[in-house]
């Protein structure tokens, strides 16, 4: 009865996001308290919301402050000499523009963070989009695919949870996959391609050059006043040692932001008064992002708190029939990134992957392929499109696009890059099937 509670509540939230009969924040909200309220645990309700808004809350400060770090840094012109660099490779080629972009949110992402890189993405390459007329669907769309795939790296939130969870190692679970991911990565960049090629079709190669783009992302973003020319080396070196400290973990990421934050306000920005003009700038933008993940917070702690999705991971284990128990590895990699779109990475990782993993060693499967199977699709190439992750919030938000407007565009092409590299995983060996 949970399991299947949870299961509707799931279906019915991503129906409802979908078909746009709700706001993402009233689905988010609304959802899992009815399921709650008709599961019986309407006394336990306010604690385990208040749970999930704790579990979100570091991260909803640190994306406040991280939004806020890098729009300053827009305002400044720091990312001005980027873009206007892809603007002389790519001569306003829309085709150009978009493989553009799945390479620098792969180099981005080279962090494993997924909010790092869609601030720094999205803010360096929006203005451009929006210059040449393309669609800001394909710009969040390929920055998802290419974080996705990358996302596989060890240092990467899902594949970290896969190794502790089956207590390996990263050369044991993850070097097999290296050659699917390779794989994946070829895949993103024919799909930029594909999509680059339909923006190209669309509006022809726009001729453009440097001061019409600064023109014009003047008038889109931010005053020429705001512009801090003169200090790009201060502005390019403080967000280098940001970037250094959040992978050196020297300190909490919220705590680092809020330090960078006020340091690049007070140097760009030593006014007071102009120092309130951009954070007020920005404040819509930083609230949608905000009031989202707290949303998320209250979903995740109610699926969480009624044991919901302990439920949904017992009864999938429990229906798989002994005889195709030697698919477990494909069945794994098939599933795992649209239950991205189910199961936190908390709860996939460390509540579903170790029932899946002691049910194949139980059919003599070497529970590391389980591992394996897992990382190909589970909150790497599908975290950029779950609501689970707050994240795609940011993602969605700062590209300006629907949530679900995005998950129908680029869930096919995410499928598309888990099934690439499980083909190729079962080539190599990395995984198997035993019959």
């Amino acid at each position: 009865m949970l399991a299947l509670l949870g299961f509707l509540t799931i279906a019915i939230f991503l129906y409802l996001i979908m078909s746009k009969r709700v706001s993402v924040i009233a689905a988010l909200v609304l959802v899992p308290l009815i399921a709650g309220l008709i599961g019986g645990f309407g006394a336990e309700l306010g604690g385990m919301m208040l749970e999930g808004i704790k579990q979100v809350a570091p991260t909803g400060v640190m994306l406040v402050f991280a939004i806020l770090f890098f729009s300053i840094m827009m305002d400044a012109g720091l990312f001005d000499p980027i873009v206007s660099r892809i603007i002389r490779i790519v001569k306003g080629d829309p085709l150009k523009v978009v493989i553009g972009t799945a390479l620098l949110a792969m180099i981005a992402h080279l962090d494993g963070n997924g909010a790092s890189t869609f601030v720094i993405t999205i803010s360096a390459l929006l203005p451009l989009y929006k210059v040449l007329g393309m669609s800001q669907l394909v710009l969040a769309g390929v920055v998802a695919l290419s974080a996705g795939v990358m996302n596989m790296a060890p240092w990467g939130g899902p594949t970290a949870r896969a190794i502790t969870t089956l207590n390996a190692d990263s050369a044991q679970l993850f070097n097999p996959v290296i050659p699917a991911m390779i794989a994946g990565i070829v895949w993103v960049f024919f799909v930029a391609y594909l999509l680059g090629k339909k923006e190209r079709a669309r509006l022809g190669i726009i001729d453009i050059n440097e001061d019409q783009y600064k023109n014009l992302v003047t008038e889109h973003a931010a005053a020429a006043l705001t512009k801090r020319p003169q200090l790009f080396w201060f502005n390019l070196l403080l967000t280098v040692v940001l970037l250094l400290a959040l992978v050196k973990t020297w300190l909490p990421m919220p705590v680092l932001f809020i330090i960078a934050l006020i340091i690049a306000l007070m140097v760009n920005y030593p006014n007071p008064r102009v120092q309130q003009e951009r954070l007020s700038s920005h404040a819509s933008n930083v609230m949608m992002v905000a009031v989202m993940i707290f949303a998320a917070g209250i979903f995740t702690g109610i699926l969480t708190g009624t044991k919901m999705i302990d439920a949904m991971a017992t009864s999938m284990v429990s229906v798989i029939p002994d005889a195709i128990a030697g698919t477990l590895p494909l069945l794994v990699a098939i599933t795992s990134m649209p239950l991205s779109l189910v199961f936190t990475p908390d709860a996939y990782y460390f509540g579903v992957l170790p029932i899946i993993s002691q049910t194949a060693s139980a059919f003599g499967i070497d529970s590391l392929e389980i591992g394996r199977a897992a990382i190909l699709g589970q909150m790497t190439t599908g975290f950029p499109l779950s609501p689970l992750t707050a994240s795609t919030f940011i993602l969605v938000g700062m590209a300006g696009v629907d949530l679900g407007d995005h998950q129908k565009f680029i869930f096919k092409w995410a499928f598309g890059t888990t099934l690439v590299m499980t083909v190729v995983a079962l080539i190599t060996g990395a995984i198997s099937l035993q019959f």
